[in-house]
């Protein structure tokens, strides 16, 4: 990701049982069907903490997730966990550092990688507005959340419907609070961003989630911002 993200064991998040459809009364009007909630959007300040979990290959590690200004990083993991790595959106341009991975040589350190082209917040929030409702859910564990369900991808191949050629680069299944659709709980993740995995499928949930402005730091070993 730029746009991932369990020390509370939150059970995988069941449906909530789903209103039913309102019918027609026989001798009244129809009564109308709630509104669709609002979509995830990245705030631009807060500070939200939980664990990074990458199942497949038994790693359950902490992570952070923070924004000042419309800048934001991720990290999970650090120096004495069996993963360690950080992504950024800083500047108008999206960055990935992995310092550690199982099967990853330490050494030579690996290179920050600093994605081509232009991206922000508001790109990601924009994209997040083609998400997909899924539905009202409720997020198990030391408390439960009340959620929002949401489905985002990215689709290479054609965008017509019908029997053409399509692909899956990338899914995300994002659970927002129902009251705040910028204060996040959980992302489920897969796709080729998830490339160091052989099953292309990591999570993250957050225990905490606030709109104070938190610390965002381009590492050293990171190339600047093109002015």
């Amino acid at each position: 990701m730029a746009g991932g993200l369990f020390a509370l064991g939150v059970v995988a998040p069941g449906p909530a049982a789903a209103p039913l459809p309102r019918a027609a009364q026989a001798d009244g009007p129809t009564v109308p069907e709630p509104r669709e909630p609002r979509p995830p959007q990245l705030p631009a300040d807060f500070q939200g903490t939980g664990r990074y979990i990458v199942r497949d290959l038994g790693i359950d590690v902490p992570f952070s997730w923070q924004g000042r200004d419309g800048n934001s990083q991720m990290t999970a993991g650090g120096p004495d966990h069996p993963i360690w790595f950080t992504n950024l959106i800083y500047e108008n341009a999206l960055y990935t550092l992995t310092y550690k991975w199982p099967n990853i040589p330490l050494f030579p350190p690996r290179a920050c990688s600093k994605v081509p082209g232009f991206f922000n917040r508001q790109i990601f929030n924009d994209k997040l507005k083609t998400a997909r409702y899924v539905g009202p859910e409720i997020l198990q564990g030391a408390k439960d959340r009340h959620v929002d369900h949401w489905r985002v991808g990215v689709v290479g191949g054609s965008t017509v419907p019908g029997e053409f050629f399509r692909f899956p680069l990338a899914l995300g299944d994002i659970y927002v609070d129902q009251q705040d659709p910028s204060r996040w709980w959980q992302v489920l993740q897969f796709g080729l961003q998830n490339l160091f995995d052989p099953e292309l499928d990591e999570w993250f949930t957050l225990n905490t989630f606030d709109h104070r402005p938190g610390e965002v730091t381009l590492p050293d070993r990171c190339p600047p911002p093109t002015p």
